[in-house]
């Protein structure tokens, strides 16, 4: 289940998300050669990705931030980017482009405290911006409960295209990383399920005053959880794919 775009334009240019991508893309591009060489790049990810237990021991705080702009590869980076491009522009629109900026920085900060202590003595390199950007959606949905969103929905041969609410989405989304994190044990598993889970609660929190300063439940109530600009509309709204019927 992918979101591929949303149904709420954003009022003013998302400079900050643009460069967050593009800044995310050039790192990544740098550290590219490292991935045909495991060794340069373990010794890569030692200097700059969060390791919970050089954090614990070493006091490695900066890597907090640092590893939200690694990835593991391309399809790992493209998802990120992907989600970002699709929530950051209406929170950064709310929030103004630098307290933005804060606000994804603190998320991504706060993302990495919660894996950590979820597994202090960990040895394995946590990277992506999947806990700044999960800290996006969950100021989204706190803001936006009921935008519509464009999920691609893919099973097996079927894929569809469907618009829901940003609630049902995005709340799937966030159990489905409560249940990750509770399934695998404290050892790893190539998912930071609770980084994921802790950025979207901390994102939530950092949200908080700013909906209140827009009115609290009565925001939410003058456009019944949608945004106050009418909601762009698109041509396509799910795939066509023919009928064969049967003879």
């Amino acid at each position: 289940m992918f979101p591929i775009r949303d149904h709420n334009p954003s009022g003013r240019m998302p400079y900050v998300t643009y460069a967050l991508i593009a800044a995310n893309v050039a790192v990544f591009i740098m550290y590219w050669p490292l991935m045909s060489d495991p060794r340069a790049l373990t010794e890569f990810y030692i200097g700059w990705a969060m390791i919970p237990a050089k954090v614990s021991y070493a006091g490695a705080y900066h890597t907090l931030i640092t590893s939200t702009f690694l990835h593991g590869g391309i399809m790992h980076l493209a998802g990120n980017m992907l989600f970002l491009w699709v929530f950051g522009d209406n929170l950064e629109d709310e929030m103004g482009h630098l307290p933005y900026l804060a606000f994804y920085l603190a998320c991504g900060a706060g993302s990495g405290l919660a894996q950590l202590v979820s597994e202090p003595y960990s040895l394995v390199p946590t990277v992506g911006a999947s806990g700044a950007i999960a800290g996006v959606m969950g100021g989204y949905l706190l803001l936006f409960p009921k935008a519509k969103v464009d999920v691609l929905i893919i099973f097996i041969i079927f894929f569809r295209i469907l618009p829901i609410p940003a609630w049902i989405m995005l709340g799937l989304w966030f159990v489905f990383q409560v249940f990750g994190g509770l399934s695998i044990p404290t050892t790893g598993g190539g998912v930071a399920y609770w980084a994921h889970a802790g950025g979207f609660v901390i994102g939530v929190l950092l949200t908080v005053p700013l909906l209140l300063r827009r009115g609290g439940a009565q925001f939410w109530a003058r456009n019944d959880g949608r945004p106050a600009h009418p909601q762009a509309r698109y041509a396509i709204g799910r795939t066509r794919i023919p009928k064969v019927r049967r003879k």
